[in-house]
């Protein structure tokens, strides 16, 4: 059978072939509905990303009380949490000086056929109360419901009810329980023991859905392929190469100066975790691909699984240097360009401030949008803006989310290492297959077992039936 990654590379191009084959077929059938390719793919790529979400909530909050209690066990735990923001600052530092820099190399507002009248402001935008809104948990769940009424041509009106999560507040809501069963004693040991085996049993739920990312990986990528095909970047292709510019000098050149100047292996890095970054180029959720994030952090890079399974969920919801650092820098030089606003030293600074600190202000909620609305409203731009990037938004978000996950990763096992914690034995062995070798070693372990047991039995009948 072929590795995991040679099947996740075979889903991804098998997708492109399937979703090309889909735009060709055309938006929509004779019946005036998408065409029944498109459909397919498009339900296969959500279910599997549904599943990835449904697994997020326990295995952050498990993992979190768990982690918890674990640390008694690891010195110095505050200044893990104080090095980890502070290194979430300086990548993200870095990112937004890269992304001004090539916003005035490229001057893409200069260069599009697009005008100012055909802007139109976005549905959704962020503001610094996000931030404390973020923080605050609506429920012990951090559950958040969204019901909207739709009036019917009799009169009756129709509910529909959506529930998402908010990770953040589960991240807060599993630290005060985490702290609270310490401050507890003996009485806690329980509660963090059904943490500890609870914890284990997702994480066996967890293999078994993160088996189907081929699948799924055929799925969204097809269905982004045969729903936004290529036709829209062409005037906007100057705005999306400074983009993925952007995206490669971070991820290609930054993240490994960053990985040699602390004395890690940039091969070894990109190796172990491969199988995160491929899979958030397809998925485009940091959220949904958090359970592969932690996954290959503990296994792959060698960071011990008390401080991975704190730092990489607060990571997902606040370290994003494509989606807050790289695009919203290139993005607001972008509208101040196209509707002849000249952006002078200190609108650049307060652009640094809040790639660096709006992240986090924004943690709750979702899209890059969210953190470009925040931007370009602190700068004073046009907000209608927005509404002229939209178009290629999917496109470019692939490659943002891919970079978001790669400095979620990459930042624990910096401090990891900066700490001594980090098993950098683990870390230079890990190869790109390695998501899965506990549980292959495991399987082996009990083949072997039953193995040994068949044969013990026969032999055992035997010398009973010579004794008879």
């Amino acid at each position: 059978m072929p590795s995991f990654t040679v099947q996740v590379l075979l889903g991804l191009g098998l997708g492109v072939l399937l979703g090309w084959l889909a735009l060709r077929m055309g938006p929509v059938n004779a019946d005036g509905n998408p065409n029944w390719l498109t459909t397919t793919l498009s339900e296969i790529g959500s279910a599997f990303v549904t599943l990835l979400r449904a697994i997020v909530p326990p295995l952050v909050f498990l993992a979190i009380v768990a982690s918890i209690a674990n640390l008694r066990q690891v010195t110095n735990a505050a200044r893990l949490a104080w090095q980890t923001l502070l290194w979430f600052a300086i990548t993200a530092a870095i990112s937004v000086t890269v992304g001004i820099g090539l916003g005035l190399l490229f001057q893409p507002g200069a260069r599009t056929t697009l005008t100012a009248e055909e802007g139109a402001e976005p549905s959704s935008t962020g503001s610094w109360l996000d931030f404390l809104n973020g923080l605050i948990p609506g429920n012990f769940l951090g559950l958040e419901a969204d019901t909207g009424l739709e009036a019917g041509a009799d009169g009756t009106f129709t509910a529909d009810t959506s529930i998402s999560f908010n990770v953040l507040q589960i991240v807060v809501v599993a630290l005060v329980v985490g702290i609270a069963a310490l401050r507890t004693g003996k009485a806690a040991e329980p509660f963090l023991a059904f943490s500890r085996s609870a914890l284990t049993v997702v994480q066996k739920v967890l293999w078994w859905v993160i088996r189907l990312a081929p699948l799924g990986t055929l799925g969204l990528i097809g269905r982004a392929v045969a729903t936004y095909g290529w036709d829209l970047l062409a005037p906007l292709a100057t705005f999306a190469l400074a983009i993925y510019v952007g995206l490669a000098v971070v991820l290609g050149v930054v993240y490994p100066v960053l990985l040699r100047t602390n004395g890690l292996k940039v091969g070894a890095y990109f190796r172990g975790a491969w199988p995160a970054i491929q899979l958030a180029f397809v998925s485009r959720s940091s959220i949904g691909t958090l359970p592969v994030t932690q996954r290959v952090t503990e296994r792959n890079l060698g960071v011990p699984a008390p401080y991975a399974s704190f730092a990489v969920p607060l990571a997902a919801t606040t370290k994003m240097d494509g989606c807050a650092s790289i695009y919203p820098a290139i993005s607001a030089i972008f509208v101040a360009q196209l509707f002849g606003v000249d952006l002078s030293v200190t609108d650049y600074l307060l652009i640094a401030f809040v790639s660096v600190v709006g992240s986090a202000a924004t943690a709750g909620l979702t899209g890059a949008v969210v953190m470009l609305t925040l931007t370009l409203s602190t700068l004073g731009l046009p907000l209608a803006g927005v509404g002229l990037l939209l178009a290629i938004d999917p496109i470019l978000d692939m490659g943002r989310t891919a970079v978001n996950v790669a400095g979620q990763a990459l930042v624990p096992a910096i401090v990891a290492k900066r700490e001594g914690i980090l098993d950098v034995a683990r870390y230079e062995s890990a190869s790109v297959d390695d998501l899965f070798r506990d549980e292959v070693d495991q399987v082996r372990e009990e083949q072997a077992d039953t193995q040994a047991t068949d044969a013990t039995v026969p032999a055992r009948e035997e010398a009973a039936s010579l004794r008879g």
